[in-house]
């Protein structure tokens, strides 16, 4: 019985194993690290140590970062009402090249050894994830098309890397999860997507979309010009851009929770 139609908790075990009615039953399970951890090919505690710390380091960078950019050298109030330039780089930088490193990672770490994993090999015996970005025999093993190289890309033969860049559909009977070459796919084509939009916007050259005229060229049946003036307030009330930000947030993480179950 599908139980989107109802909220369920969103956090910890609850969400798994609380009483949805209508004789559904939840799933008993733990919190999922340990599905995540495999899937990025972590496969012992000194690689998740190693992750840790990276993280920490990380961290560190950005508390320091935070602090150089208030107490130091903070942007002018200006520099935050540029909205085009900041669609630009949030879409082509954070989503864009976010998405083509995780593609990167998954296809030349994760992949392989997620791969090996399945195939019922013991974590000892996998190579070390470095070995197979250095040794492209390895790899080559596994996904044929490696050997090509980057040929295919650049003569438009792109469906050579279909070993690695699948669409299938459906779950991997091994692990019960989603195929992580479908998954490698999806953010490798992410990836060109928000690339391309962040050069969506008009900034130095006169080419683009302006979000002022496109606010205040939209006419609805029912508010007429209601979006006049619409620019002006979200880029003058940090309040009202809040507002609108957790709005979408918070309907939007409730409707992929939903979908996940």
């Amino acid at each position: 019985k599908p139980s989107a139609q109802v909220v369920w908790p969103i956090v910890g075990q609850e969400i798994l194993n609380g009483d949805v009615g209508g004789g559904f039953q939840g799933v008993q399970i733990t919190s999922g690290f340990f599905q995540l951890w495999r899937a990025s090919g972590i496969t012992n505690e000194f690689e998740l140590y190693a992750t840790a710390i990276g993280g920490l380091f990380m961290a560190a960078l950005m508390v320091f970062a935070g602090w150089f950019h208030y107490h130091k050298a903070a942007p002018k109030l200006e520099w935050f009402q540029n909205v085009e330039s900041m669609m630009n780089h949030h879409l082509a930088g954070l989503l864009g090249l976010g998405c083509l490193g995780w593609a990167g990672h998954q296809i030349h770490i994760a992949l392989p050894i997620n791969k090996l994993l399945d195939a019922g090999i013991s974590p000892q015996e996998i190579p070390l994830p470095h070995e197979f970005l250095v040794n492209r025999e390895l790899i080559c093993q596994l996904y044929p098309s490696f050997s090509k190289g980057i040929i295919p890309f650049f003569t438009l033969n792109w469906s050579a890397y279909a070993d690695f860049l699948t669409f299938k559909g459906g779950l991997n009977p091994v692990t019960g999860g989603l195929w992580l070459s479908d998954t490698a796919h999806h953010h490798l084509a992410l990836a060109v997507l928000f690339i391309v939009a962040g050069h969506m916007y008009r900034t130095n050259w006169g080419i683009g979309h302006s979000m002022k005229e496109i606010l205040e060229a939209h006419k609805g049946p029912f508010t007429g010009e209601g979006h006049k003036g619409m620019y002006e307030i979200l880029t003058s009330s940090w309040h009202a851009q809040l507002a609108i930000n957790l709005a979408m947030m918070g309907s939007l993480s409730i409707i992929v929770a939903h979908h996940m179950y």
